[in-house]
């Protein structure tokens, strides 16, 4: 699906997979997608990183096909970096005994936990009440089979793909919706 400016998702292959096995390099993927172009500088100062594992994870992503250099925009000095695809797209299921995808499906798990951390301690005292009156945190505990899961999967899915394809109307901001599918494993023993 093309964006307004271009940009296309992208389906994630293993060598894609092997890439974001990194939550750090997540969070900075994700960062420029919602951000917009940043330099190396500022991207280590929000996340609290040495300037040098920013640019090396930096480096990594490029090197995927996940971001690029905006050379519009940069220096010798102060390098800018852009995303390259809106959403990464990975169905488990296309893999499912593959270490590359479990590493990935981990490290998805650890960025969004640190953005749910950061909404908690940065967006949420400050939320609009218009906004905050809307918005929804829900954690639900059902007991399913796997063949139901991949139903609801599917619905929800649709779902999202709905709101994604429809022109934004006036007043509309970016909203995060997060979805996690998967088995609390009884406890053996």
């Amino acid at each position: 699906m093309a964006d307004d400016d271009g940009t296309t998702d992208i389906t994630l292959d293993t060598a894609a997979l092997r890439v974001l096995a990194h939550p750090t390099r997540l969070a900075l993927l994700n960062r420029l997608r919602q951000q917009g172009p940043a330099t190396v500088r500022q991207l280590a100062a929000h996340f609290e990183l040495d300037s040098g594992a920013a640019s090396y994870h930096l480096r990594r992503l490029a090197a995927g096909g996940l971001i690029e250099e905006d050379t519009e925009r940069g220096s010798k000095r102060d390098r800018w970096w852009r995303a390259l695809h809106r959403i990464s797209l990975h169905d488990p299921a296309t893999a499912p005994d593959s270490a590359d995808s479990r590493a990935y499906a981990q490290a998805l798990a650890l960025a969004d936990g640190e953005a749910l951390r950061r909404v908690a301690a940065e967006v949420v005292p400050v939320m609009p009440d218009e906004w905050f009156g809307v918005s929804g945190f829900m954690s639900y505990m059902l007991r399913m089979t796997p063949g139901e899961l991949e139903a609801m999967k599917g619905e929800l899915l649709r779902v999202v793909e709905s709101y994604r394809e429809r022109e934004p109307a006036n007043g509309a901001e970016r909203v995060a919706v997060h979805l996690q599918l998967f088995p609390l494993l009884a406890d053996e023993g």
